[in-house]
């Protein structure tokens, strides 16, 4: 079936948070937009945890009540180690903005199709079943998209900017050569959902509950449903000891963690498990000439603070006004493209820092038991809420005063922790 050309301003890979977000702000400033995603709504996608920093850009969405119908409200964060017999919870109130206390655990499926119906109610031209096949830049002229439809017809674009937000698929970086492994973190995942689990009592029964064990962490993200999240980030050596199949692997994982074992006595898998491969990589970069990665396009870590799903629709916000832009004016796209990476990368590495240090025991000493002197745990809290953007303000020195206070720690305990790097380190060139 030969393809029919047709063309717009602004090309949008991918219908997740990210490419949701930046369709919808660039319609609603009059771009001629069209998304196009390869799955059809609602379909279902991991990460379901939100953060309290989301929920203005909800608003500026103008999806905050919907959001809110679906979403189990979320106001903290419960930490819980096997060496200590404490459990720490990072309540959102103490984070230094007080605007947003609380957030929301939302089933994906749910959440993702909200966003996507409010880019098109903003003006968005939104194909679903629609997976880009290939891309053409041009010196000059438009750059031209071919899409293969699930109904078997065939579509041609061009398109004065492309955006990718095709998320772990990471389309344009394929293309073009700029994906690379996360030298600095490994993992992998094996998840699925129960019924039955035991959840905290009262105000807390939507908070995120992370539970170190062994071989990484494992996530407990209560849902409005009944049902709960649960899944395990492991250091990939852990994953390839695999020998049955996701769903016993998973429960026997679970084992290995009693504290989580025991909310999960009676409770039961709603289905078979899932298990992914590596989550770490990034790109060399998110910008060049009349194109964007945003989002997972461009880079994923861990998901171990729920940063994901803010991490996207944050970039897409910022992308949304360097696209707006660069339509107006080119010869500003070096300017805008530098400042868009370096705002988009300060906010990753805040959270990486952490990340690549969440299995090291210093670091559950710090965060089990933790001093606010100066305030820095409630900064830490702020980090865990998702104020990891801002150039100045309270937040951004106070971290770095923890980073101090950890790298003091360290000293004093020296064998334990070149003990925790040598691990870490073997654990990451296993995987290589």
């Amino acid at each position: 079936m030969s393809a029919t050309t047709q063309g717009c301003e602004v090309f949008v890979i991918g219908g997740g948070p990210a490419g949701s977000t930046i369709a919808a702000l660039l319609a609603q400033r009059g771009r001629d937009v069209v998304l196009c995603d390869k799955d059809r709504h609602p379909r279902f996608h991991i990460g379901e945890s939100l953060l309290p920093q989301n929920m203005e850009l909800f608003e500026r969405l103008g999806v905050s009540e919907e959001v809110e119908r679906i979403g189990l409200v979320k106001r903290g964060a419960e930490f819980i180690s096997p060496e200590h017999e404490e459990r720490r919870t990072y309540d959102f109130r103490e984070a230094f903005d007080k605007r947003w206390p609380y957030s929301y655990q939302v089933r994906r499926s749910q959440f993702d199709h909200v966003l996507l119906e409010n880019a098109q109610r903003k003006g968005a031209k939104v194909h679903q079943g629609a997976r880009v096949r290939a891309a053409e830049f041009s010196p000059s002229g438009p750059t031209t998209l071919d899409v293969e439809h699930d109904d078997g017809a065939r579509s041609q674009w061009r398109t004065h900017f492309l955006v990718d937000a095709s998320g772990r698929d990471t389309f344009l970086a394929n293309l073009l050569g700029l994906k690379r492994r996360n030298r600095k973190h490994n993992s992998a995942a094996i998840y699925g959902h129960f019924t039955d689990a035991q959840r905290l009592p009262g105000a807390a029964e939507g908070n995120i509950s992370i539970f170190w064990f062994a071989h990484g962490w494992f996530w407990f993200i209560p849902l409005k449903d009944g049902t709960t999240s649960v899944g395990a980030v492991c250091w990939s050596y852990y994953t390839k000891t695999r020998k049955v199949d996701p769903t016993q692997f998973l429960l026997d994982t679970i084992a290995l963690c009693p504290d989580l074992a025991s909310r999960l006595a009676t409770a039961q898998l709603t289905g078979p498990a899932t298990a992914t491969g590596n989550y770490s990589y990034e790109c060399t970069r998110m910008a060049g000439d009349r194109y964007l990665l945003v989002g997972d396009a461009w880079a994923f870590i861990d998901p171990v603070f729920s940063s994901g799903v803010y991490l996207a629709m944050n970039s897409a916000t910022l992308g949304a006004d360097v696209v707006d832009q660069v339509l107006r004016d080119a010869n500003a796209a070096p300017r805008l493209n530098a400042r868009f990476e370096r705002d988009v990368k300060r906010g990753l590495r805040t959270f990486s820092w952490l990340i690549y240090r969440m299995t090291s025991p210093i670091i559950r000493q710090l965060f089990i038991n933790p001093r606010n002197t100066l305030r820095v745990q409630d900064a830490v809290t702020s980090l865990l809420a998702g104020e990891v953007f801002e150039r100045s303000g309270p937040v951004r020195p106070r971290l770095w005063l923890f980073r101090g206070i950890y790298y003091a720690h360290c000293l004093a305990a020296l064998r334990t922790a070149l003990r925790a790097w040598r691990n870490r380190k073997r654990a990451i060139q296993a995987a290589t």
